[in-house]
Order: C-alpha cells, then sequence, then structure tokens
C-alpha cells in the first residue's frame, strides 16, 4: 500500500510540474494532444464493437423510415418572418380555412422545437466509452468494450478527478494570490502588464484540471482592445480564452465558486459585473461599458451577446447593446468537440456541473478570431448585431437561430405575438375596403 501511494505522489508531483513549466512558458508541451489521439483510436474501437452489434440486430429488423418536418415545405414562423407562406396577398374577406397554415407552422414549431433542442446536452452520433451519453448500454456489447469502459472509468474516477480537484484547488489559491498582488499595484502600464501575463498563466494552470486542449486559429485577429464578442456554451469560455489573451470581462453577477474567481477579477482590473434583473445597473452598465470601450489602453472587453448558455450546436439571438456603442466588434467563434465531455452548462447545480466536467475524459474545443467588424452607415444596431451572429455561426459550423435564448424560461414577448397578428390582419382585408380607406384618408388631408 506505501508502494501505491509512494507512486501516485510521485506521479501528482510530476504533473504539476508539468502544468507549471508549460503555463510559465506559455507553450504546450504535447502531452494533452498525445492523450488526445489515444482516446480517438480508443473511441473508433468501441463504435467499431458497436457497428458490429448493429448490423447485427438489423439483420433481424426492419427500420421503418423517420418522419421529420425538416423533410416537408411547412411554413415556419419566426420573430423575423410573422407570415405564413399559405397566406396570399389576393384574398377577399376571412374564411375559416385562412388560419389553416398558421396551425400547421405552429404545430410543426411545437414538434420540431429549435428553442428548446438548443438548451438540451448534444447527442453523439459515436458513442464515446461514457454512459451518460447515448445511454443504450453500450459499455455492455462485448467483454473488450465492457473491460475498456470499466478501466476508463477508474481512470476517470479515481486518478483524473483526485488529480484534477487539487489542480483546481491550487490553481484557485495561485489565482487569488496573483491577483491580489496585482490589485495592490497602482494604476498604469507596468499594472496592466503584469496582470496580462498572471492571468493567462492563472488560467493556462487552471485549464490543467479540465485537460484542456484548446486550439486557436487566426491569431493574428486576436483583440488587443475595444470589444470581443463570442457565442456561449458554458462558464469556461472566458477561461478557455484566458488561456491565449488577457480579457476584461462583463457578465451576471454569481454566488458559490463563481463568486471567487470574480471577486478575484475586480482586484486586478475593470471588470463589469451588473444585476440582469436591475434596470438601472444594466443602464449603468452600458455607459461604463462604451468608456472601457473606448478606451485604447484597457485590455478588451469580452462579452456573451447571447446572455445564455447554448449546447454547442446552435447561435441564439445577440442582444444589442453591445452594438450600439459604435466601436469596433472582434468576433470569436468557440466551438467544444464533445466526444471528449460537453462542457454545456444544463444542471441545475454548479457542483453537478463541476463534477460532470472533472470526470469527462478531456475538454477539446477550436477557437477562431474573425476579421474585426464595423457598423455599416444607416445599419441598425440589431441588423449589425444579426450580421456579426452569421459570421460567428457561419465560422464554427453551428446553426444560426434568431430566437431569444430567453425563451426557454420566459413567455414570448407580446410585441411578437401582436406582430403576428397584424400580418394576418393585414392580408384578410378586401381591396375594395382599402381603396375606401385610402380615399378617406386622402380627403381628410
Amino acid at each position: 500500500m506505501e508502494l501505491v501511494w509512494s507512486v501516485l505522489w510521485w506521479v501528482y508531483a510530476l504533473v504539476f510540474l508539468i502544468l507549471f513549466l508549460s503555463a510559465t512558458v506559455h507553450h504546450p508541451l504535447g502531452l494533452r494532444k498525445h492523450y488526445i489521439s489515444i482516446l480517438l483510436r480508443l473511441f473508433a474501437f468501441g463504435q467499431e464493437r458497436v457497428e458490429r452489434k448493429r448490423s447485427l440486430r438489423s439483420r433481424n429488423e426492419i427500420d421503418e423510415p423517420d418522419s421529420s418536418f425538416e423533410d416537408q415545405d411547412i411554413p415556419l414562423i419566426s420573430s423575423e418572418h410573422p407570415r405564413a407562406l399559405g397566406i396570399k396577398d389576393d384574398i377577399k374577406g376571412f374564411k375559416l380555412d385562412h388560419v389553416l397554415e398558421y396551425i400547421s407552422a405552429g404545430m410543426a414549431v411545437v414538434i420540431e422545437d429549435d428553442v428548446t433542442k438548443s438548451f438540451e446536452p448534444e447527442e453523439l452520433p459515436a458513442w464515446n466509452l461514457l454512459s451518460r451519453t447515448n445511454n443504450r448500454a453500450y459499455e455492455f456489447v462485448s467483454f473488450r468494450l465492457t473491460i475498456c469502459w470499466v478501466v476508463g472509468f477508474l481512470i476517470r474516477y479515481f486518478l483524473f478527478f483526485p488529480l484534477r480537484i487539487v489542480i483546481l484547488i491550487l490553481g484557485t489559491v495561485l489565482f487569488w494570490i496573483c491577483m491580489l498582488a496585482v490589485g495592490l499595484l497602482p494604476n498604469g502600464s507596468a499594472k496592466r502588464w503584469l496582470n496580462e501575463k498572471l492571468l493567462v498563466f492563472c488560467f493556462d494552470f487552471i485549464a490543467g484540471s479540465l485537460s484542456l486542449v484548446a486550439t486557436f486559429h487566426n491569431e493574428e485577429y486576436a483583440p488587443k482592445n475595444g470589444i470581443a464578442v463570442a457565442n456561449h456554451t458554458s462558464p469556461i469560455d472566458s477561461m478557455v480564452l484566458a488561456t491565449h489573451n488577457c480579457y476584461d470581462m462583463v457578465g451576471q453577477k454569481q454566488d458559490g465558486f463563481l463568486k471567487i474567481f470574480m471577486t478575484a477579477l475586480s482586484r486586478a482590473s475593470t471588470h463589469i459585473w451588473f444585476e440582469r434583473s436591475d434596470a438601472k445597473d444594466r443602464s449603468l452598465v452600458v455607459k461604463r461599458l462604451k468608456e472601457h470601450a473606448c478606451n485604447s489602453v484597457l485590455p478588451p472587453i469580452l462579452i456573451y451577446p447571447e446572455g445564455v448558455c447554448v449546447n454547442n450546436t446552435t447561435v441564439v439571438q445577440f442582444k444589442k447593446g453591445a452594438f450600439e456603442i459604435g466601436c469596433v466588434i472582434h468576433p470569436i467563434a468557440i466551438r467544444f468537440d464533445a466526444r471528449f465531455g460537453d462542457p454545456f452548462w444544463w444542471q441545475d447545480k454548479f457542483f453537478h456541473y463541476v463534477l460532470y466536467m472533472m470526470t469527462s475524459w478531456a475538454i477539446v474545443c477550436n477557437v477562431w478570431y474573425l476579421p474585426p467588424m464595423t457598423r455599416n452607415p444607416g445599419e441598425s444596431a440589431i441588423a449589425f448585431a444579426n450580421r456579426v451572429k452569421a459570421k460567428i455561426a457561419h465560422q464554427g459550423g453551428m446553426i444560426d437561430l434568431s430566437w431569444d435564448g430567453f425563451l426557454k424560461t420566459n413567455p414570448v414577448k407580446e410585441e411578437w405575438k401582436k406582430r403576428q397578428q397584424e400580418e394576418f390582419a393585414k392580408h384578410l382585408q378586401v381591396k375594395d375596403e382599402l381603396k375606401i380607406t385610402e380615399s378617406v384618408k386622402e380627403k381628410e388631408e
């Protein structure tokens, strides 16, 4: 037993040393990428066994073709397209069958609910040896696959998990000490330089607790100041981006574990935290945001315009606040590889989320820095936000949705309902009545 503890101690000490050196020089040693390549070969072996079992079953079963509304020409109504496709312009008067297209569109939206699907954990096309995904008892398909799953379970829960907890605790303590030290310095270029170096170092070290493997593309577009906007999947999005570049952040005030990081960050730089339910607080945020973005000596400020965490497959409506300021926008697209671990935050308790993350294989993602974008003359803030959102969704290979992400918890806005009603009523007016109304207006003028 003493030999086992001695071996574990030396393994842990070696891991700490590697993480510390990697974070210090800010140059990955390639060990995590080798680990990912081993996992990919293991997943390929498991998928081969699963497909073999499926082929045996398919010989005795007849699969019925799945019917989906996506394959049919069903009119879908959205906030940007309030009119059902079946409503014609030349109708005269109201008939009961005029509502059928709206009923069809409503039923299609209920069945093919894009909003709800965007807030559910991503379903993987292949099994990744985690019983939490594609839970169809794949671990019992074959004896060798069962052995691989059991060994993987023991490694994740009894080797990786304790090690990652220790790394997280040490990294958090180190983060607090560094940010406190930076906060004691007077404002100036030296403080900003030290904050940039220590922030990247600390987050790079803490990222080791999740076995993070992040690949950054188009580094020449990495923001140096101004406003950076990114799609939002999880609370670790900021950590992922901060392992490569220094940011000041804007976000909702949190309690618990996240509050520790927010308090430490506020000691070292000009981060902006607000209470979303307080209208006065939100108005002050816009003012502070504009002042920060226009100051070229401050780090870029990082914003998630969606306002909610989305499941890594879609990008929902961007709030227009950051796009009304008139500054240059630096878009960033983040796409996680859910095969190794799904970072989407859907759990009720943050502790459950952390446990879920730290017992996954790893967190793997790609980050794309996109060319800076500016608001065109005469372009509204909403149109500009949609244009930036479309660029991010296209680069990340995600679906671009126009729906507000807060629809998952809040009822539909009354103004949206009114738009549907006005559009429907407009196409039910008789042409003769329209002419009479127009002539009356002309006489009055």
